[in-house]
């Protein structure tokens, strides 16, 4: 099972980099998770226009339990970034998607249906 250490903590991922305890994220694990390439092609470096959208992922989850649908991911892009903000523009900032890069960095847990 794969780790990530921060901080001189090691933390438990899953095969596909997913923290295996959601509680542990702070921004500091997500910054290790979106530099860790072992799960991406290339390090993600986070500006405010992540930071948005991964507030968003983990505001929603804390409220519901589940990551949100893309549909209104897409909606709070648009409010909080701007009009151009749309899917494309996601997949720019999280070149793997809002399910496998921007939940992944935002500590939730895998997600099982289509965000």
């Amino acid at each position: 099972m794969p780790e990530l250490e921060v901080k001189g903590k090691k933390l438990r991922l899953d095969e596909d980099g997913f923290l295996q305890d959601w509680e542990e994220w702070d921004e500091e694990v997500a910054e290790a998770l979106a530099k860790d390439t072992r799960f991406s092609p290339a390090p993600i470096e986070l500006t405010e226009e992540h930071w948005k959208i991964i507030r968003y992922l983990r505001d929603y989850f804390l409220k519901y339990g589940v990551a949100p649908p893309v549909r209104m991911l897409v909606k709070h892009a648009k409010k909080e970034i701007g009009k151009h903000a749309d899917l494309q523009y996601i997949y720019k900032l999280f070149p793997q998607g809002p399910a496998k890069d921007a939940c992944r960095i935002a500590g939730l847990p895998k997600p099982t249906g289509c965000v």
